[in-house]
C-alpha cells in the first residue's frame, strides 16, 4: 500500500510528545519494506488559507514551524488524493484534529484533515465525507472547522468499554453513504498507551471496517497518523491499522 511520508517529519520542532525523537522512527522500523512510500509536497499557503485565518496563519510562522506545519497538511492532502482510487495513510507529524480555524492547541498547529478535505470538496472530487477520529482525545478542530460544512459527519468514538467502543464505530460505517472515508487515526488509545482501551487488532478491525464502507459505496478512503505516544507499541499499531485498509 502507499503511505505518504518524508524524512522531514523526524524534525525534533518543539518539546511536545507529538514531536519526541524516536516517534516516526518506531513507524519506520514497522513499515520497512511492508509499504510504498510516497513523498509529499508542502500544502500551498492558498490550501492552508482555505480553512485556517490569517491571523493564525502568521501565528504558526512566528512560532517558526510553518515548514514543517505546511509539509503535514502537504501529506494529508497527498494521501487524500490517492485515496480517491486506493487506500492510503499518511505517516505526517505534527498532528492537526485540534486545530481550528483561528487557534490550535493540543501538539497540532494547522489542521491536516480540514485542508485536505475541503481541497478535495473544492476540486469537485467528492461529495460526502465521513471522518473517523479515534483519537483519545476528541477532534474539536475537526468539529469546528468540518462539523457544520453540510456534508461532513464526525464520530469521536467514545465510552470506558472496549466491545461497545467497536460497535459504534461498525454501526456508524455501516450506515454512512459517505464517498469518501477519512480516519484521523490517533493511536493513544491503546492499552499501552494514555488511553489504555484498545488491542493492536481493533486497529487492523477499524480499518477493514473503513475499507468496507469505502467499497460500499463506491469511494475511497484513507487515514492520517495523529496521536500515539508510546514508541513501543506505536509502529506495530500503524502496521495494524494498515492492514485493515489493505483487505
Amino acid at each position: 500500500m502507499k503511505v505518504v511520508y518524508s524524512r522531514e517529519y523526524k524534525q525534533v520542532y518543539s518539546y511536545d510528545p507529538a514531536s519526541n525523537p524516536g516517534r516516526i522512527e518506531s513507524i519506520e522500523f514497522a513499515l520497512a519494506g511492508k509499504v510504498d512510500y510516497i513523498e509529499p509536497q508542502p500544502a500551498s499557503e492558498e490550501d492552508i488559507a482555505a480553512v485556517h485565518t490569517e491571523r493564525h496563519i502568521a501565528s504558526v510562522r512566528r512560532e517558526g514551524v510553518y515548514e514543517i506545519a505546511a509539509l503535514a497538511a502537504g501529506g494529508a492532502m497527498t494521501a487524500a488524493r490517492i485515496g480517491l482510487s486506493e487506500p492510503c495513510f499518511a505517516v505526517i507529524r505534527p498532528p492537526g484534529h485540534h486545530a481550528s480555524a483561528d487557534s490550535a492547541w493540543g501538539f497540532c498547529y494547522f489542521n491536516n484533515m480540514a485542508v485536505a478535505i475541503e481541497k478535495l470538496k473544492r476540486d469537485g472530487n467528492i461529495k460526502k465525507v465521513f471522518i473517523l477520529d479515534f483519537d483519545l482525545h476528541v477532534g474539536d478542530g475537526n468539529i469546528n472547522i468540518l462539523g457544520n460544512s453540510g456534508y461532513v459527519t464526525i464520530l469521536n468514538p467514545g465510552g470506558q468499554d472496549r466491545n461497545a467502543y467497536l460497535r459504534d464505530v461498525q454501526n456508524a460505517l455501516d450506515k454512512t453513504d459517505a464517498d469518501m472515508i477519512a480516519v484521523s487515526a490517533g493511536f493513544d488509545n491503546h492499552e499501552n498507551d494514555w488511553g489504555g482501551l484498545l488491542k493492536t487488532e481493533d486497529y487492523k478491525d477499524m480499518g477493514r471496517l473503513v475499507r468496507e464502507a469505502a467499497r460500499r459505496n463506491k469511494g475511497g478512503c484513507f487515514g492520517i497518523l495523529e496521536g500515539g505516544y508510546n514508541h513501543a507499541v506505536l509502529g506495530k499499531n500503524v502496521l495494524a491499522f494498515i492492514e485493515g485498509l489493505e483487505e
